[in-house]
């Protein structure tokens, strides 16, 4: 998944990749991780017959997550300082956390091929839930990379971070 090391050179630096499963920043990781795990529930939830809707309502819902993640952050911010925020941090707020959308990309892309390659629509929104639980680990496996942790521990931190994507798998069987 990784294709090279950051400018800095650091190994420990972000990786770039075609998707980036850690970010320049604990938010932007964090938000990648909620981004899976809120796609996924709209997997579990959607009743879609073509891809392309549930593309669509997939991409719409994750932005009005972040609209209002970055709405709610300008607010705590003016109530919190008694203040209007200042725009370089209302210009930072609406530049980031866009991480929580672009993690759809890999598994919305999943369910379009599989849909596209004959399956029923039921069998891809599986196929793409199947991904998101990929993701979950390696990025759980990763992050454990980052903090150091023993093998046991990031095998443990692998474990909780796949485990959402296959609580989702099993909500999806019981829905449907």
């Amino acid at each position: 998944m990784r294709t090279g090391k950051a400018a800095s050179g650091n190994p420990r630096s972000m990786q770039r990749s075609f998707v980036r499963l850690t970010h320049e920043t604990a938010e932007g990781t964090a938000s990648g991780i909620y981004g899976l795990i809120v796609s996924a529930a709209m997997l579990v939830t959607a009743h879609a017959d073509r891809a392309w809707r549930e593309v669509l309502a997939v991409l719409v819902t994750l932005t009005i997550y972040w609209v209002a993640e970055r709405y709610a952050r300008i607010v705590a911010e003016r109530i919190h300082e008694g203040r209007r925020p200042a725009w370089h941090t209302v210009r930072h707020q609406l530049t980031h956390g866009w991480e929580l959308v672009t993690a759809s990309a890999l598994p919305l892309l999943v369910l379009v091929i599989v849909r596209l390659a004959g399956a029923r629509m039921v069998a891809a929104e599986f196929a793409a839930l199947a991904c998101c639980t990929l993701l979950l680990c390696v990025a759980g496996w990763r992050m454990g990379a980052g903090g150091q942790l023993t093998p046991a521990e990031r095998l443990v931190s692998t474990v909780t971070a796949g485990a959402f994507g296959a609580a989702m798998i099993v909500l999806k069987t019981l829905l449907h």
